[in-house]
């Protein structure tokens, strides 16, 4: 998190104009497709550019609200200029946004492994999602790839991600593992 905070503003939209296009590539076809994304913090890629490209082609938007500390997030429509109140950790949360179920879900990484485990902040919000989503969305996690460590020592309810994408490319963890609802063949969504 240090290292992301002191990377230089002008490096960090680099850093996400790259993660932007590498998601391009992996979601080529989003046309409608609900896309749950993140506000950035903390020096996380600023995605917001990206997510109005996503619109444009057809995509809804949407924001994860947290519920209840100990529940799976909730996650709202959402496009720009849509009004925002805090919620928890002051993270912007959609308003009057409605709630849907995300068939592609951007996840930031604080970390990440080989096996497609990351790290967060803690709070289990998004493993406790995935876990719960029936059916499973698409879970891309989103960082730099500096992030990258040889394991995070994954414990029984760490859910893996089905990629990571970070400015040098996309690797894809679902063939280690079964899929459900749509699949996205780096770059084409099938039924």
């Amino acid at each position: 998190i240090a290292a992301r905070l002191a990377m230089p503003a002008t490096e960090r939209r680099r850093l996400a104009r790259r993660i932007g296009a590498a998601l391009d590539e992996v979601l080529a076809d989003v046309a409608g497709l609900v896309v749950a994304v993140y506000w950035p913090i903390r020096g996380e890629p600023d995605l917001r550019p990206w997510i109005e490209s996503v619109r444009a082609r057809g995509a809804r938007c949407a924001l994860p609200v947290v519920v209840a500390g100990n529940a799976p997030l909730e996650f709202r429509t959402w496009q720009a200029g849509a009004p925002l109140a805090r919620g928890v950790w002051d993270i912007p949360v959609p308003v009057d946004g409605a709630p849907v179920a995300p068939q592609v879900l951007i996840v930031p990484v604080v970390g990440f492994d080989a096996g497609g485990h990351r790290l967060g902040y803690g709070g289990g919000f998004y493993d406790r999602t995935l876990a719960a989503a029936s059916p499973r969305p698409f879970a891309i996690g989103v960082g730099p790839s500096t992030a990258a460590l040889s394991s995070i020592d994954p414990q029984p309810h760490d859910v893996p991600m089905d990629a990571i994408v970070t400015e040098r490319g996309a690797t894809d963890f679902r063939c280690k593992r079964p899929t459900a609802g749509p699949t996205f063949s780096m770059g084409r969504k099938t039924p």
